[in-house]
């Protein structure tokens, strides 16, 4: 299995493809399989090389030991890792959900190393919802959620109170086969390690304007318009990163990869090809 090394942790990655390389960013519970198994890896490693990361907590990438790196920053710090492991100087970045909040925040710093961002149902704050306390109970009750209960019964209660992260699914007529896709990528998970991420990660509710004007790459928002929490993050960021262009998907809510891969990726292939990396040979 490939790893890059990034401080404490191994990263585990997959590679495929060739031309301009794309490293690719999941969110909560998911691993490299949200871009595979949806089939929008294989869609644009047609045309790139695309680079699916495990994020910390999450899929086959390893820590060992404290400090674990449930934040933000380290994340963007894997990511670099990988970039630099690999001997990309330049790279496209593809990110939902958490993995956006990280690259987000990353790119305020480091889009000179970013051919471009792209930023897929997602936010520039890492505390996304308005709860008393700074989330730290809530986020405690949901962190709870995982690791009292298998994946099995996770489902269940996913589909019984699908808002906000599958009410898109839910209001689907074929939503079986998205629901057996989603728990075919998260089963694998480590449900302990995923409490004590959502425990560590999400801190922030800045979304931090000042940095996301900063962003100097073209970036690309996706959202779905029932994506509840994430819509209106993605117009702010929308407003205030220099060169940004926001779609929003119809019918669809928080998980595009399953709703709808093939515009997704269609989507996704036309803005690169109108944003070409432009370092020169």
């Amino acid at each position: 299995m490939p790893y890059a090394p990034s401080g404490n942790a191994d990263i585990y990655y997959e590679d495929y493809g060739t031309g301009e390389a794309i490293i690719a960013v999941h969110g909560l519970i998911e691993n490299t399989s949200y871009f595979t198994l949806t089939g929008v890896c294989e869609s644009l490693a047609n045309h790139y090389r695309v680079i699916p990361m495990d994020m910390r907590a999450h899929g086959k990438t390893k820590v060992h030991g404290e400090p674990w790196g449930y934040d933000d920053e380290t994340i963007g710090k894997d990511i670099e890792a990988l970039a630099d492991h690999l001997g990309l100087s330049r790279f496209h970045i593809l990110s939902h959900s958490t993995g956006g909040f990280a690259s987000s925040r990353y790119a305020m710093e480091n889009s000179h190393r970013l051919s471009s961002l792209i930023l897929t149902d997602t936010s520039s704050a890492t505390n996304f919802f308005q709860v008393k306390d700074d989330g730290v109970k809530f986020h405690d009750t949901f962190a709870k959620s995982f690791e009292k209960h298998d994946w099995e019964k996770i489902m269940v209660g996913i589909k019984m109170q699908p808002f906000p992260f599958f009410r898109g699914i839910a209001e689907r007529k074929d939503n079986q086969a998205m629901y057996d896709l989603a728990y075919e990528m998260i089963k694998v998970g480590d449900r302990h390690a995923i409490g004590a991420f959502i425990r560590s990660f999400y801190t922030d509710p800045d979304p931090r304007v000042e940095g996301l004007r900063k962003i100097s790459c073209p970036t690309l928002v996706l959202v779905g318009e029932k994506d509840d929490l994430f819509l209106e993050p993605s117009r702010l960021m929308n407003r205030e990163i220099p060169d940004c262009t926001l779609i929003v998907f119809e019918n669809c809510g928080h998980m595009l990869a399953i709703e709808d891969p093939e515009r997704m990726s269609r989507e996704i292939l036309d803005f690169l090809k109108a944003h070409p990396d432009q370092t020169p040979l």
